[in-house]
């Protein structure tokens, strides 16, 4: 039986997961335990990009409006790792949110290869893809299903581009191309979905 409020209460704030990241990128280092070039490589671009959405982002007037409605406290606990991608693209928006109601969002952000009993939880076609977000209500309980690892336009994509080609380099290049066209704004127009079923 997974303890929300335990493994919440043990995340990093936004800040903490961006240093320890950074920090260990100095080191040669990158979050789990595969340290390749590659995974390396991957982590210093994600650093590079959250970085340009941090300083470039606005939330949607849709996406304030639905914040503003809400009456609750509730807190994001994210599965991610410094490598992945797609968490590159989705966490600073996430921060945003928090940053623009801090009275009713926290956000806590815990690494998957040292959550495996928490990721198993919520699988993606049987795959630990992340990130993944679980809204926790104010007590701390998971109330609503996952969202995550992508907007679901690019699980789409990404299925048929793995169809297409096996040359994760160039599927990489699909993915953050897209992303980077769409400047967060299919992952907002989700969030203000998942956003409406809160109170």
């Amino acid at each position: 039986m997974l303890n929300y409020s335990t493994i919440f209460d043990n995340g990093m704030t936004y800040g903490n997961y961006r240093e320890v990241v950074y920090t260990r990128l100095l080191k040669g280092k990158t979050t789990g335990d595969n340290h390749s070039p590659e995974m390396l490589h991957y982590t210093k671009m994600n650093n590079h990009r959250m970085d340009r959405i941090e300083k470039n982002m606005v939330l949607s007037s849709d996406l304030s409006n639905v914040i503003s409605t809400i009456k609750g406290k509730y807190n994001f606990l994210v599965i991610s790792e410094g490598w992945c991608g797609d968490a590159a693209q989705i966490l600073p928006v996430f921060e945003r949110i928090v940053e623009e109601a801090k009275e009713k969002f926290q956000m806590k952000i815990v690494l998957r290869d040292e959550n495996l009993a928490l990721i198993d939880n919520y699988l993606t076609n049987g795959g630990r893809a992340i990130p993944v977000v679980i809204i926790l209500d104010e007590n701390k309980n998971p109330i609503l299903p996952k969202w995550g690892p992508r907007p679901q336009v690019v699980q789409k994509l990404l299925k048929q581009w793995k169809e297409e080609s096996d040359d994760m380099g160039l599927i990489a290049e699909q993915l953050h191309g897209w992303y980077a066209k769409d400047k967060t704004q299919t992952t907002q127009s989700e969030l203000v979905e998942l956003l409406k079923q809160l109170e």
